[in-house]
């Protein structure tokens, strides 16, 4: 029977982890992207439901408009 040597393990090559650190960045680009998406995206969802509710209550001022002051 013939023995094989050892194996140590090769030196880990500085194109594959620019390559991985470059991965890592882009993933946690886009998680930060999709979070900040979810979050408006709730909230326009809690404003809509708030203004529906308001309506179907029967106001009629329910969504505050924003109006200069003018100046005489």
């Amino acid at each position: 029977m013939s023995e094989t040597p050892p194996q140590t393990s090769p030196a880990p090559d500085p194109e594959h982890e620019s390559d991985r650190r470059l991965g890592n960045i882009i993933i946690a680009v886009g998680l930060v992207l999709l979070l900040g998406i979810g979050w408006w995206l709730a909230d326009a969802m809690y404003v809509a439901r708030k203004a529906d509710d308001c309506i179907s209550s029967g106001r009629r001022n329910c969504t505050p408009v924003d109006v200069p002051v003018r100046e005489r």
